[in-house]
């Protein structure tokens, strides 16, 4: 293996040795979502006409799990690295910019693709799942994760501690998470926040997701993937600036 496979290989198994709380336990939060919110909201909540509420909640679910995991990932390793002084070690291997970008993303990537088909693996236990267009699930799985996994890196260079790196989640990515559309759709919110809610990236994301498996969503598909790939562009561009300067990992 080269350099940044040798890295990519590190940052998998660093969560998959512990797979247990990386990967069982999202899963087992999001059931606990789909069977709350399902339960009890299931005979009074209708999106879609042919749709029931339980298997409109599954993608949204599967989804705010990847999100949230990929994010986790990279900001995480990050930042145990800086707090735990081994970064140092990395900065003294050849490895590129480039390399730690995309090492870091890529595992990011990973993981959310295994929690959000674990969720979807549990999920078809309490209800009928269907694929209309699989490769829009696909393709808004994989820039999602990749986005989110590009924002912890950026969260991770950023934060010089825990405290900091748990604000931006808890006050960033947690309220954008549950924000855009996971538990509702958009059109059933006063027209001033569906307007707030077009500002949110990350409603995007689950809009387009949601639209692989049931063929209807809130705005259109190549809306969606238009401005999913903007800002993941946006903040690749970011990240690997950062990564260049060597932004709050070198002296």
């Amino acid at each position: 293996m080269n350099g940044w496979q040798t890295l990519l290989y590190k940052e998998v198994w660093r969560f998959w040795k512990v797979a247990f709380q990386t990967v069982a336990g999202p899963v087992l939060t999001a059931m606990l979502y789909l069977l709350i919110f399902g339960h009890a909201l299931e005979a009074h909540v209708k999106v879609y006409d042919t749709i029931s509420y339980t298997a409109f909640l599954v993608p949204g679910l599967a989804m705010m799990s990847l999100l949230q995991n990929a994010f986790a990932n990279s900001s995480s390793s990050l930042i145990m690295s800086k707090v735990m002084g081994n970064l140092v070690f990395l900065l003294l291997t050849p490895l590129s910019y480039m390399n730690w970008f995309v090492a870091y993303v890529g595992a990011s990537v990973i993981r959310g693709l295994v929690v959000g088909l674990g969720v979807f693996a549990v999920s078809a236990i309490f209800t009928d799942i269907s694929f209309v267009a699989p490769l829009w699930i696909f393709a808004f799985a994989v820039l999602g994760a990749a986005l989110m996994g590009t924002l912890g890196l950026i969260a991770g260079l950023w934060a010089e501690k825990f405290d900091q790196l748990a604000a931006f989640q808890n006050f960033v990515v947690m309220p954008m998470t549950f924000l855009s559309g996971v538990f509702y759709s958009i059109h059933s919110l006063p027209v001033f926040w569906q307007k707030v809610s077009h500002l949110n990236p990350f409603f995007y994301m689950i809009d387009g997701f949601r639209y692989g498996f049931f063929g209807a969503s809130d705005v259109s598909p190549w809306l969606s993937l238009s401005v999913v790939g903007g800002v993941l562009v946006l903040v690749s561009a970011i990240a690997v600036y950062l990564l260049h300067i060597g932004y709050k990992i070198r002296g």
